[in-house]
């Protein structure tokens, strides 16, 4: 029987084993209906150098809606500013078994735009 969940847990699955073959320092997203996240997590993989989320107080003040395009484009800034503080440039992408669109693509593209190479 076919289930949503297990397909993209699948997905990023196998994104994350050919992350962790490069040993590449990867940008994480996750995606909830009223919020969205961002980490940038070490090539062993056992640390978060940097996160961000609509959560963040200062998120929360400048987005009312924590589920839409703009405040993914806040959070995709605000992880590529707290990437470079911690001496990150280059990441790879991994969106968690997501398509590419909507409030992902807003996030990366955000993300891209301040600085981050991926």
């Amino acid at each position: 029987m076919f289930n949503r969940k297990e397909a993209r847990l699948r997905r990023a699955r196998k994104t994350r084993a050919k992350i962790a073959e490069l040993k590449a320092v990867r940008l994480c997203v996750n995606r909830t209906n009223c919020h969205i996240y961002a980490q940038i997590i070490s090539p062993c993989g056992g640390k978060v150098l940097a996160a961000a989320s609509t959560l963040d107080k200062d998120v929360r003040a400048n987005v009312p809606n924590g589920g839409n395009k703009a405040a993914a484009t806040t959070v995709g800034k605000l992880i590529a500013e707290r990437a470079k503080a911690a001496g990150v440039e280059q990441v790879a992408f991994d969106r968690s078994g997501l398509r590419y669109h909507g409030r992902v693509q807003a996030l990366a593209e955000a993300a891209r735009e301040a600085g981050l190479k991926f």
